[in-house]
């Protein structure tokens, strides 16, 4: 029986900016269309990891905790958007659905904190990816696809990590 899972992808890091790094080689993989859900307790490395990613996508804006606001969009030069919305505060699923996540979807990759809070109103073929707090500078990131698309971006993903770039 094989120890890793072909479908899954998991990464220890020990760092912040090793998590920011990880997820600059994900945003250089991202288009629109792309969700992103992001599992995890508080500290975990969210935020860190969009951090990353929307540097790697090519954001020109300095990325922060949508916390408070729900959404922030981040501008790339070229006019395309990334997004990225913290489910935590979401109260209800038809509070989740004016947000039109559908809508922000179609303009560009959209990467949701607290995902589980908001899943029945998110499209099934997403990459999931758990993040879990082992001591104040490791973490455990865990990707698990679903769809093709996700399968695929989840190999580029591998193979710019630990394979040839």
């Amino acid at each position: 029986m094989p120890i890793l899972d072909a479908h899954t992808f998991e990464f220890f890091s020990k760092s912040p900016d090793q998590t920011r790094r990880l997820g600059m080689r994900l945003g250089a993989l991202l288009q629109p269309g792309d969700l992103v859900c992001l599992q995890g307790d508080l500290g975990a490395g969210k935020t860190t990891l969009v951090q990353g990613a929307a540097q790697g996508w090519g954001a020109l804006d300095e990325v922060s905790s949508p916390t408070f606001v729900l959404v922030n969009a981040y501008r790339r030069a070229d006019a395309g958007q990334l997004f990225h919305f913290d489910a935590y505060r979401v109260e209800s699923l038809a509070e989740a659905e004016e947000l039109d996540l559908d809508s922000l979807l179609a303009q560009g990759p959209l990467f949701v904190e607290w995902p589980e809070r908001v899943e029945a109103a998110l499209p099934d073929e997403r990459l999931w990816a758990f993040l879990e707090y082992e001591s104040d500078e490791h973490r455990a990131l865990r990707f698990t696809p679903r769809g093709k698309r996700f399968e695929t971006l989840l190999d580029s993903l591998r193979q710019t990590v630990y394979g040839a770039d």
